[in-house]
């Protein structure tokens, strides 16, 4: 026979699973607005009904039901779609940060426009054909010394504003890899609180949260991968366990998180120091440019011959930094690569070029100075010619009756030469050998391959647009895939008021109805416990 208060049990059962659903609806609606917070659920399932199995169970009409427990709480979170996520995120990183890049280089190039080299160079050109024009001009000759000045002037500007802002890509990349090694920390301490809780039987959702939130954040630096080892004890069906998480490079798995324990990262420049985009050489306001990445694992082994060709199948804001930046291409004979390195190094290779080749011919002509004998005047300084030191000669400067704007001595009215030097900027410079129209023969290795100083610099910046169109578009598309996915995500992980709202009164309602039927079964209890057996009362 059943018990006489077995429908008590039952109801309170059932009043406390619909409390615990309702505290858990609470939560859900108070972290609404919480980052990385997921919806949680209560499961519940019926208690064991009556009788149970077993040789003396009472013979009963039916299986009598005993009520409903609470099984777990339990987050609403899909892995595919983390992943999914995590992948997007990680390309978005690196198309964002190269994008970035790309963008404030062309801010600095300022091409097209009126204030470019572009631009300086061609004043430079139309001064010397005013000079041409009128080589006795006093005032023509000082607005071609103004014009050099202005052009060297814009090579210094553009090298200085692109070594500040490698060297803020450096310091960049320092506080990226601190950034992963704090994550790291943080995984590790999470795992750590994680494997105490749930071998208690404990499922603490609000941890996997933390948890899976930090490592959103880190594949935005680096494409890792998470398996999950159980917590062991004894553990819910639903508990998640600890994160293992690993880096995968050509095939080297590297272990970054196990368990308690984390990796540490460093990223190494080529004379064995850490990058942090502080000068190096104050002379030249050079960067020493990245070399490898050192990592220590969660094991504790280290790994010091990570480099940029390793990992550069994936991508990762970390990848994109260390391109931009500079490295180190030891595939390539240890060539320096990188957009800021490789753009600084043909500007140097640019201005090389034209004040070899300008001050060879500019060399060959005659000045307004009455004097039969070609000293060979310079019109700009050569030495250790680059676009950070390219500067008018001081004695040009002083005395603008010292460009050779003649192509015999003593003929002040001969502006032949001039145009000879202005037309340099039509003339195909070659590595070595004579410059159309003239007897002068230009000095090796200028490098420019047969390009004209203008179509050289000009296809550098047509480049740089290409490379910008490019990271801009697979930017935008890819925070629009990404947008997708994070929608996808929100619409089943994330906190609905208007669900939670529908829920509240759900679980309100059968709270009420459960207190109800204990209030029906006691004053049934009443009526047989105080009403029975008392005739004519």
């Amino acid at each position: 026979m059943r018990s006489t208060f077995m429908g008590l049990e039952a109801n309170k059962r059932g009043l406390f699973t619909q409390q615990s659903a309702l505290y858990t609806t609470g939560h859900n609606i108070a972290n609404a607005n919480t980052e990385g917070y997921s919806r949680q659920r209560v499961n519940m399932s019926p208690t064991l009904g009556y009788p149970g199995a077993g040789l003396n169970a009472p013979m009963t009409a039916g299986y009598i039901g005993t009520g409903v427990k609470t099984d777990s709480v339990q987050r609403i979170r899909n892995e595919f779609i983390d992943r999914q996520y995590r992948q997007e995120t990680n390309k978005l990183g690196y198309w964002e940060s190269k994008a970035s890049a790309i963008n404030q280089m062309e801010d600095i190039m300022l091409e097209p426009s009126e204030y470019g080299l572009d631009e300086a160079f061609r004043l430079f050109w139309s001064a010397l054909q005013d000079v041409s024009a009128n080589p006795e001009d006093t005032a023509a000759r000082k607005a071609a010394v103004q014009r050099a000045i202005h052009l060297a002037d814009s090579f210094n500007y553009i090298d200085t504003q692109l070594k500040q802002i490698q060297g803020n890509l450096g310091n960049e990349i320092k506080v990226s890899v601190e950034q992963i090694n704090s994550l790291l920390e943080q995984i590790a301490d999470l795992n750590k609180k994680i494997q105490a809780v749930e071998p208690n039987g404990y499922v603490p959702n609000d941890l996997y949260d933390q948890r899976d939130l930090l490592v959103d954040q880190l594949n935005e630096y680096l494409p890792v991968s998470i398996e999950r080892v159980p917590s062991g004890g004894n553990a819910s069906k639903v508990a998640e366990g600890s994160y293992t998480i690993k880096l995968n490079l050509n095939g080297r798995e590297i272990v970054l998180v196990e368990g308690r324990n984390h990796a540490t990262l460093k990223a190494i420049d080529e004379k064995g120091k850490e990058v942090d985009g502080d000068v190096d050489d104050i002379g030249t306001n050079s960067y020493n440019l990245f070399d490898h990445l050192e990592i220590v694992d969660a094991k504790g082994d280290t790994h010091n011959d990570i480099q940029q060709d390793d990992f550069e199948e994936f991508k990762g804001k970390l990848l994109s930094l260390i391109e931009s930046y500079g490295y180190k291409d030891y595939t390539d004979g240890g060539k320096e690569k990188g957009y800021y390195p490789e753009m600084l190094k043909n500007l140097d290779k640019l201005a090389k070029a034209f004040v070899k080749s300008f001050n060879a011919v500019h060399e060959k002509g005659y000045n307004l100075h009455k004097d039969t004998n070609n000293t060979g005047v310079k019109f700009f300084e050569e030495t250790g010619i680059t676009a950070a030191t390219i500067k008018v000669w001081d004695e040009i400067i002083a005395e603008p009756s010292l460009i050779a704007a003649s192509d015999v001595p003593n003929e002040e009215g001969n502006g032949k030469w001039a145009r000879v030097l202005a037309n340099l900027q039509s003339i195909p410079i070659v590595d070595e050998g004579p410059v159309t129209g003239t007897s002068v023969t230009l000095p090796g290795s200028l490098g420019l391959d047969g390009a004209t100083f203008q179509s050289f610099y000009q296809g550098l910046i047509s480049q740089l647009g290409v490379d910008g169109q490019k990271a801009n578009l697979l930017k935008t598309n890819t925070e629009t895939i990404r947008l997708t996915v994070e929608n996808n995500r929100a619409s089943m992980s994330s906190v609905s008021l208007d669900e939670e709202m529908t829920d509240m009164i759900r679980f309100q309602q059968a709270y009420n109805a459960n207190a109800r039927m204990i209030t029906v079964i006691d004053e049934t209890l009443d009526k047989i416990i105080n009403g029975m057996g008392r005739v004519g009362l």
